[in-house]
């Protein structure tokens, strides 16, 4: 309610002017979703709720615009769709600390438990009370309830203190969760503002999912233990979360037309006040500026009330400086293999074999040769190779083995296609944008996708002789594949563009071929034309390694609840090995290059749970420390509220900041690199005892751009503490 005073009349006659100048501009401009972020405190008397003032400050500027949500615990201030020139406006108004554009986000897109030693480290990890009360929150596409990963046999009552719910929507009642998926919502204004009502004849208006990455994510970090479980008789066995005992919370906020930053926002604010303890988010939208970054304003407050928050580096590797979500107080993930494969050998009709990988399981090719053709000489369009829709001929394809090169479409349309022509099988060729890395995929048709080397040969061969043959072999599932883990090649990469101080990724986990539960709504392609259904699928990306950290940090919430989130990184990033476990010192593959990879692929190195458990030491970092590195990059005051909400934090003058005084689990310098630690030795008493030390480096000569790579390392009888050095000429 407005309340009657001189105030009042001094707004009405500032908006009446706003109004004016936003309106002469308004028919130029087309309208897009903002939020608004107000400072708490700047209030005035004259409104007695927040949300009065929030809409009082948006018809100011703009008579047709209204709030399509309210923020009001990680952030405060509101979201709704203006002009540029109505946001200019409003973010000239008292109280009004940063007005952000909405941002389009994308998704990123079993073995693992053993791989990571988790099977037999039982006794590590509560498996009781304790660690059934720990809570994971997935933001993604939903969850298809019915999985037998959310089976709640042997959980007790849902923890007293959770505020979730589970909401109704089309075809999804609240009678869905149980005691293990305790909660599962929706968000979808800011996407029906930007994009129209959702189609209810294409996707649920509810928090089902019909895409199969949430469900798959959520799996990932806390399903069930579930015997029998595979796709399509591949790598059967039992598929299991990282932390099974967990409960599940789920938020879809990622729809058609993508994810967009005000539901992403909206719904973290909400799982933070539901209860979760870790929040999980498979998803990215490039960089930008922290206080312009949703997922990292709404982190830095749910660090500060005690939630592990990981996300995905991104697919866009293996060029520099690719990732994304790389705010200090986020945990980055990137992505490796584990040591399963499935092998489909490709024999030539000139006598040679190539090894590729597949999840074809159907209707095998014949035993005799099959006629085999490149797609570049079977089609009519310049960038016909590619197999795109429409560029096949069919009488030059009906019945061949066709080779596709990878690109552009998805891989497994491109088996779609060259089905629809008439096409017996297909080969994937790898180009020089994907080199040696092998992704299977579930194909509608006898496929196989092969390594940039082998492509070159099959294509020299396809394309010289006029009667071509070739057959693929699928021989299933085979584990002990060495060397494993490699990083892979779609893996984003550092350094952070943002801050390049903070080296990003953190860790890699296991994002290749994995499988988790699937969606009910789509075949394991993912393309519409695809009817098969399964319960399980096995998919890639830094969308899976992201909620394999998710469910370990969960593991060692329950293990050490008295941790706080950058103590839990700490744990997870000093104890990972950036060398083969087989004692030979070889540094982790970087399937990209055939070299060891470098901190800026794999951060620390790959996870070792078992060892994070039990970390020795611990890196930690409280929320005025990430203050003072704030101020160490410049920002403003309003910049600093808009993260932290707070007007009072703000940069003492009479302070010198330093971007590298955060006290981070591993080094970013641009001044190297001869490296000096002092003291060299560090005593402990008892536990939770803090000691400093400084690490100093100086720099010999070398041309500007030279990278140089190390580890410092403390170690004691019982523990090996680790942080990677990434060092920068400039």
């Amino acid at each position: 309610m407005w309340r009657h005073g001189e105030r009042c009349v001094i707004f009405a006659v500032a908006a009446a002017a706003l109004l004016a100048a936003a309106a002469a501009a308004a028919g130029r401009d087309d309208r897009q979703t903002y939020i608004v972020h107000m400072s708490h405190s700047a209030m005035p008397n004259d409104f007695v709720e927040h949300g009065e003032w929030y809409a009082a400050s948006l018809q100011a500027v703009s008579e047709a615009a209204t709030v399509l949500y309210t923020y009001d615990t990680l952030v405060h201030g509101y979201s709704a769709r203006l002009t540029r020139a109505e946001a200019e406006a409003l973010e000239s108004q008292p109280g009004v600390l940063i007005v952000n554009p909405e941002v389009r986000y994308e998704l990123h897109t079993t073995r693992t438990p053993e791989f990571l030693g988790l099977d037999g480290t039982d006794a590590l990890f509560p498996q009781s009370s304790t660690g059934s009360d720990v809570i994971v929150g997935v933001l993604d596409t939903g969850v298809w309830p019915e999985r037998p990963s959310y089976d709640d046999t042997g959980f007790g009552p849902v923890p007293a203190d959770w505020k979730g719910e589970c909401e109704k929507g089309n075809d999804f009642s609240a009678s869905a969760c149980n005691k293990k998926l305790i909660g599962a919502r929706f968000f979808l204004t800011g996407y029906e503002a930007a994009k129209g009502p959702v189609d209810t004849s294409n996707e649920s208006r509810s928090p089902r999912d019909n895409d199969g990455h949430g469900t798959h994510t959520s799996s990932t970090a806390a399903g069930a233990a579930i015997q029998g479980a595979d796709l399509l008789g591949y790598a059967a066995g039992t598929a299991k979360g990282m932390a099974p005992r967990a409960r599940v919370a789920t938020y879809k906020v990622c729809w058609v037309g993508g994810c967009f930053s005000s539901d992403i926002l909206k719904a973290m604010e909400v799982a933070v006040t539901d209860g979760v303890d870790v929040l999980s988010l498979s998803l990215g939208g490039g960089t930008a500026d922290y206080y312009r970054d949703s997922i990292a304003v709404g982190a830095f407050s749910a660090m500060e009330k005690g939630i592990f928050v990981s996300c995905s580096a991104g697919n866009a590797g293996p060029g520099a400086a690719t990732l994304s979500n790389g705010a200090p107080w986020v945990t980055t993930v990137g992505a490796g293999t584990i040591d399963r494969d499935f092998p489909a050998y490709v024999a030539l009709g000139n006598g040679k074999n190539y090894t590729g990988v597949s999840l074809y399981s159907g209707k095998p090719l014949p035993t005799t040769p099959v006629p085999l053709i490149y797609a570049g000489n079977a089609s009519n369009s310049s960038m016909g190779q590619l197999c795109m829709s429409g560029s096949l001929v069919p009488e030059k394809v009906a019945g061949k083995i066709v080779l596709c090169d990878r690109g552009t479409n998805a891989r497994v349309q491109k088996g779609f296609i060259v089905k629809d022509a008439g096409g017996a099988g297909m080969i994937l060729a790898n180009t020089a944008a994907n080199g040696e890395e092998l992704v299977a995929d579930a194909h509608i048709l006898p496929g196989s996708g092969v390594g940039e080397k082998a492509g070159n040969a099959i294509r020299d061969y396809a394309m010289s002789d006029p009667k071509a043959t070739a057959t693929i072999v699928f021989a299933g599932t085979k584990v002990g594949i060495q060397p494993s883990p490699v990083v892979a090649a779609f893996s984003s990469r550092g350094p952070n563009t943002v801050t390049p101080s903070v080296l990003k990724p953190d860790i890699i986990a296991p994002g290749v071929n994995i499988l988790a539960a699937w969606s009910g709504s789509v075949g394991p392609s993912g393309i519409a034309g695809d009817s098969r259904r399964v319960g399980f699928n096995i998919i890639s990306g830094t969308s899976m390694s992201c909620p394999h950290v998710s469910g370990l940090a969960a593991l060692l919430r329950a293990a050490h609840p008295e941790w706080s989130p950058a103590a839990i990184r700490s744990a997870l990033m000093t104890t990972a090995y950036n060398e083969y476990p087989n004692g030979n010192g070889n540094g982790i593959l970087d399937v990209a290059t055939g070299r060891p990879a470098t901190p800026l692929d794999v951060g620390a190195g790959h996870v070792d749970p078992a060892k994070a458990v039990d970390p020795g030491l611990v890196y930690d970092i409280a929320a005025a420390d990430y203050v003072d590195f704030l101020c160490a990059l410049n920002y403003g005051p309003m910049q600093i509220a808009t993260l932290t909400k707070r007007s009072s934090d703000g940069c003492a003058a009479n302070r010198t900041y330093a971007e590298s005084a955060l006290n981070y689990p591993s080094f970013a310098v641009t001044t190297p690199v001869s490296v000096s630690v002092e003291p060299s030795t560090l005593s402990f008493s008892k536990a939770g005892e803090k000691q400093s030390f400084t690490v100093s480096f100086s720099a010999p000569a070398k041309p500007t751009g030279t990278n140089g790579f190390g580890r410092l390392v403390w170690s004691s009888d019982h523990h090996v503490v680790a942080s990677p050095i990434e060092a920068t000429w400039n």
